[in-house]
């Protein structure tokens, strides 16, 4: 039998080989996850031999991510602003940059809240989570996104305030809300050549690009958002690091007021603020 430490050492200089990004810590949540621990406790259980069927269970496990399947694919789960969501391939993977757009939406008081192209839900669900007089909507054009963002609403003990339709951006929107927020597909089709392979092969491409030139969205959401808003609403969006220029002028130029670009904590912008100049 093999200990833990080996099996560790040995799956991370497989993923290693296999280009895969921070190999050892891929190996070590994955091992927590076949045993069934906290990925914190891993290194208490480093000296023991690890039973025949936690090790199958590991070779399998580190065998897909070497293949570049997500971790989070793995194990079902992702963390975001501190509470898990379960994930598939139906949605986006939550990114810690996204925590931006929490932060900002939390800088100021909201009643009912949109979200657009909810996916997870991580957004909506974490925003209702720490607001709990709120109420929102999250629509998506996905039903299996729309699935998953019900089951984390129900995770998270919000589905009650919660409203979850499959919808074409705005289409099946109605009234109006005091925040709309989004995390659009900002890659340009051509961007898509060069994404990793947990990206291009495990995420959802209508999650990631709008087959153009990225900035469709944001032009979709500039030309038509004042219409859902109340007079004092905002609108708060996630953007590509690049985009903060493009992005800044395509609001202005649909007549918002107080536009900003917000940046994350590695000092890239990342987030479109505006409100409703009404």
């Amino acid at each position: 039998m093999t200990t833990a430490a080996v099996a560790m050492a040995t799956a991370t200089a497989r993923l290693r080989a296999a280009g895969v990004p921070d190999p050892a810590r891929d190996a070590r949540l994955l091992l927590a996850h076949a045993a069934s621990v906290d990925a914190a406790r891993v290194t208490l259980i480093a000296p023991e031999e690890i039973a025949p069927e936690i090790a199958e269970r590991y070779e399998h496990l580190i065998a897909l991510r070497a293949v570049r399947v997500p971790v989070s694919h793995l194990v079902g789960e992702r963390a975001f602003y501190g509470r898990g969501f379960k994930i598939s391939r139906e949605v986006l993977d939550p990114r810690p940059e996204t925590e931006t757009l929490i932060e900002a939406a939390l800088a100021a008081p909201f009643e009912r809240m949109l979200d657009l192209g909810t996916g997870s839900g991580c957004i909506l669900v974490t925003l209702l989570a720490e607001r709990e007089a709120a109420t929102g909507v999250g629509v998506d054009l996905s039903e299996g996104a729309c699935l998953q963002a019900s089951a984390n609403a129900v995770l998270h003990g919000v589905a009650a305030r919660a409203e979850i339709l499959q919808s074409d951006w705005f289409d099946a929107v109605e009234g109006r809300y005091d925040l709309i927020v989004s995390n659009p597909p900002y890659l340009a089709q051509a961007e898509m050549l060069d994404i990793a392979p947990e990206l291009a092969l495990h995420e959802p491409a209508m999650a990631l690009t709008d087959g153009a030139d990225g900035l469709s969205v944001y032009r979709l959401i500039a030309g038509r958002a004042q219409e859902y808003l109340t007079a004092e609403g905002r609108v708060l969006a996630e953007i590509g690091w690049q985009q903060g220029e493009a992005v800044g002028a395509i609001f202005r130029s649909a007549g918002w007021a107080d536009v900003t670009i917000l940046p994350d904590l590695d000092g890239r912008d990342r987030v479109v603020c505006a409100r409703n100049p009404a």
